[in-house]
């Protein structure tokens, strides 16, 4: 569409105008930017998204999928209050470091658009961020544990699917189902980027707003469990697991540049995460909350919070819906690594959807077989959390941000200056510090301690291959009785 291409062309344009002529221009930009384009076809409507609530839909529906039926586990490991206080905790400190590095993002790219350079055919990554900032050792660093996050974020997804749709069909174990979902996966490599994920993503909250409360209506209308108890918490090693995958839940930024680089005004992105934090809590607080309560200690030996509620037409309906979810969400974690793939191998540039997507199938391929070797995506969840997340998304902005502004000239010619909420940028220094420290001691070394302890017992218990993790055992048949008076 010839519009379209322009529109996208002046959009571009406008940003750097924004950078060097000042606020007058910059809502003169934004108002030609935010202009409807004469032609308007069903095919922009859904697939070209680039706005403020594009990007609101993308962290919203990003930021929780799987995690939601693993949050009742998490709360039966640390107790209602812990598991409270500490998503509230994550989910503020989280939406710190989606600012800081959407701050970063902007300040890189004001530097390169001053020098000219064109970002016209090219999505800008996180590493790239890192690079431009502060050299190839925060490139080399920023692009392994995003890339290696990223790979088991999608190997998550996969487990996750074959787990659901057992509870609808158990006919076929878990390993077969998923062969199956990893063949349909794989066709997210047809979505070019971030920027035609605008109506999966408004489909994706819904079908997490539908699950969430399904969990917590049916977990009140089905009552407490027989015997409940709620004894948590009792060991550190389970406390510690469940405050990681907590650090998890509210860790889902490693998208963020890539979300941002599809927006349209990407200046307008620095707190479009906590909105979408503040409606996630929303949905996770009241149905792990409810779901705790109904079944208590039960929950330590049911990682998927849909094992113990009852077959119903809702539940099923929840679970469907989590497997759409979970393909769209699959996608999103999986995107960045097509990208980063097509640039290793030279094939970022090109505009042929088909020639891209085969270029991409060889991401997929390890993602399937690490989904069929660990077949457990909770204690995954907590190890991922404490030996990946704990970096990507909370340190590494963190110590970058300092590093970044640690000079008078930096600060004084920053694109972005210190938020209102924070206007010093000591008080900002002393945050940053603060949550480097925080997630080294507690998220990275108490929760990788507790997460591969637990991550090793589930391997022990279980095995490698595991053809149905966590699947109920088939009863066997009683003998007939023996009638001992009986004659022969």
């Amino acid at each position: 569409m010839q519009s379209q291409k322009q529109a996208e062309e002046a959009i571009v344009a406008s940003f750097n105008e924004t950078e060097q002529d000042g606020n007058g221009k910059e809502e003169a930009a934004a108002e030609r930017a935010e202009e409807p384009q004469p032609m308007l076809s069903m095919k922009s409507l859904l697939w070209h998204g680039g706005s403020v609530w594009d990007a609101w839909f993308s962290c919203a529906s990003n930021q929780v999928a799987q995690v939601l039926l693993t949050l009742p586990y998490s709360f039966s490991q640390l107790g209602m209050l812990s598991g409270v206080l500490l998503q509230l905790f994550y989910g503020f400190m989280g939406s710190w470091t989606a600012y800081l590095i959407s701050v970063l993002y902007v300040e890189y790219r004001t530097r390169k658009e001053k020098e000219n350079v064109s970002f016209k055919n090219h999505v800008i990554q996180w590493f790239e961020v890192l690079d431009g900032l502060l050299g190839p050792y925060w490139k080399a660093i920023g692009l392994a544990f995003n890339c290696t996050f990223l790979l088991f974020g999608s190997v998550i997804q996969l487990i996750a699917c074959a787990s659901n749709i057992y509870y609808i069909n158990d006919r076929l174990d878990k390993r077969t189902w998923t062969y199956i979902f990893g063949a349909c996966c794989a066709t997210t490599v047809f979505i070019p980027s971030f920027h035609n994920y605008r109506i999966w993503s408004f489909l994706g909250l819904g079908m997490t707003t539908y699950t969430a409360w399904y969990l917590t209506i049916a977990a009140f209308v089905n009552g407490q469990a027989d015997g409940v108890a709620h004894s948590a918490p009792t060991r550190l090693v389970l406390y510690f697991t469940g405050a990681t995958n907590i650090l998890y839940t509210f860790g889902g930024h490693a998208v963020t540049v890539e979300i941002m680089h599809a927006m349209w005004k990407p200046q307008k992105f620095k707190y479009i995460y906590l909105v979408a934090t503040v409606y996630v809590f929303t949905l996770t607080l009241p149905s792990a909350s409810a779901m705790y309560w109904a079944f208590g200690d039960e929950l330590l030996t049911h990682s998927n919070a849909f094992s113990l509620l009852p077959k119903s037409g809702f539940r099923d309906a929840a679970v469907i819906l989590m497997l759409i979810h979970q393909f769209i969400t699959f996608g999103f974690a999986c995107t960045p690594l097509y990208f980063v793939w097509e640039k290793v191998i030279g094939m970022h540039d090109t505009k042929s959807i088909c020639l891209r997507a085969l270029a991409r199938l060889p991401v997929v391929i390890p993602i399937w077989f690490l989904a069929i070797i660990f077949p457990f995506f909770g204690p995954i969840n907590s190890t991922v959390g404490a030996l990946l997340v704990s970096f990507t998304v909370y340190i590494i902005p963190s110590l970058a941000h300092m590093l970044t502004y640690r000079t008078p000239s930096a600060r004084q010619n920053a694109a972005e200056k210190p938020p209102f909420f924070l206007p010093s940028w000591t008080a900002i220094y002393v945050v940053n510090a603060f949550v480097v420290v925080w997630v080294l001691v507690v998220g990275f070394g108490l929760g990788g301690w507790a997460s591969t302890v637990n991550f090793v017992r589930q391997v022990d218990t279980f095995g490698l291959f595991a053809k149905c993790y966590q699947c109920p055992k088939p009863t066997v048949a009683a003998p007939p009785p023996q009638h001992p008076n009986k004659h022969h």
